[in-house]
């Protein structure tokens, strides 16, 4: 009977120390890697008992944010719209970095402004990493205070090899801690995702790209490529949204692909979609990881991809990679899998299985390690 109430106590004291309250703070939930990341883990660490909530310094209503409030996570906000870089939301993040075990950052505003409300209290800071490149790093007067903030994390954490390479050179020193952890996704969504007919109101061959409209992403490579491509047999699909629609329209109309390019928006069924395509393309100018690539293998897609450290560690020896900005190079492997069924299928097979090399479990489960690690 002692043993037994001793056991139970043991147990129950185990407990309370592996609980924590965690706050995940990013810019805003509209669309992007980091984004999904959220949306997919945050529920995650929550079945495990633990207090997760976010905070987004643009709280404008998303699909991904009505995803995650349907889930029943608490989710705090600065404000709707404007600049996510107004120096208030400093004073405005200290009484929440007093509050939780762990407060883990995404992007350079949430990343900076945490890391100086640090200096004014105690708080464990993780952030992840989720670029091998970006334009700050470009900015010599920005490096000095890059080298002060990442100093300010207890771990920033990489989300492939070339990212963690690529942040140690531009730093030009050690951290005390830069683990890997690969993205993850719920492969199963893909897989079971059901293909959306009333989309698809043509016999045509869908190209898909998702990602927001940032100057990172470059869909102008993908719809520079459809000059090269006949209009009456490839229809190109862009879902997402972001500061450079209006740029991105204008070329799809000086190229004369108007009835060539759909405009999809953010959307909350991107599963479908993925499924309902027949190519998956991502011609980043630069990616840390490349989760859309991941999806659409998922989804049992051919992934073709620009050949860029981090996204190329994902799609090398799976799908199919091409040079930096080669419009004709991307446009003729179009062709060849639309053309060779037999190439199609092969590549659709080596994409289904890399995806399940990446399950958003594993993923979830080496964070919450790390976490418990550094309180």
């Amino acid at each position: 009977m002692f043993f037994g109430f001793v056991s139970f106590w043991l147990l129950v004291s185990f407990k309370r120390l592996a609980f924590m309250k965690i706050l995940q703070v990013i810019t805003s939930l509209y669309i992007g890697g980091a984004e999904k990341l959220i949306v997919d883990m945050v529920p995650l660490y929550r079945e495990q008992g633990h207090q997760v909530d976010v905070l987004l310094f643009d709280g404008t209503e998303t699909a991904f944010k009505k995803q995650l409030r349907a889930k029943g996570v608490t989710i705090y906000e600065f404000g709707r719209g404007g600049s996510v870089y107004n120096p208030l939301y400093i004073f405005k993040l200290i009484p929440f970095l007093r509050k939780y075990d762990i407060v883990h950052t995404h992007n350079t505003a949430s990343q900076l402004f945490a890391a100086f409300g640090s200096v004014l209290c105690s708080v464990v800071l993780v952030t992840t990493e989720h670029n091998t490149s970006n334009r700050r790093r470009d900015w010599k007067w920005y490096k000095l205070l890059d080298k002060w903030m990442y100093r300010r994390y207890r771990s920033v954490i990489c989300i492939s090899d070339k990212t963690k390479e690529n942040l140690i050179e531009y730093l030009g020193f050690e951290l005390s801690s830069v683990p890997i952890i690969y993205n993850g996704i719920n492969s199963d969504v893909y897989q079971r995702a059901l293909v959306c007919s009333a989309m698809k109101d043509c016999e045509k061959t869908i190209i898909t790209m998702v990602a927001g409209f940032r100057y990172q992403k470059d869909q102008d490579t993908l719809i520079k490529a459809f000059q090269y491509l006949p209009t009456d047999k490839y229809e190109l699909w862009l879902v997402g949204d972001g500061e450079r629609r209006s740029v991105l329209e204008d070329l799809v109309s000086r190229l004369g692909l108007q009835d060539t390019v759909r405009f999809w928006g953010i959307r909350s069924d991107v599963p479908e979609i993925l499924k309902t395509s027949d190519i998956v393309v991502m011609s980043s100018h630069w990616e840390g990881f490349g989760l859309v690539a991941v999806e659409g293998m998922a989804a049992g897609k051919p992934v073709v991809a620009t050949d860029i450290p981090g996204l190329a560690e994902v799609v090398r020896d799976a799908g199919i990679l091409f040079p930096h900005e080669d419009t004709k190079a991307l446009a003729e492997t179009i062709m060849k899998l639309k053309e060779d069924s037999t190439y199609y299928q092969q590549i659709s097979r080596q994409c289904m299985n890399r995806a399940s090399e990446y399950d958003i479990q594993k993923t979830a489960d080496q964070y919450l390690q790390l976490y418990q690690s550094l309180i």
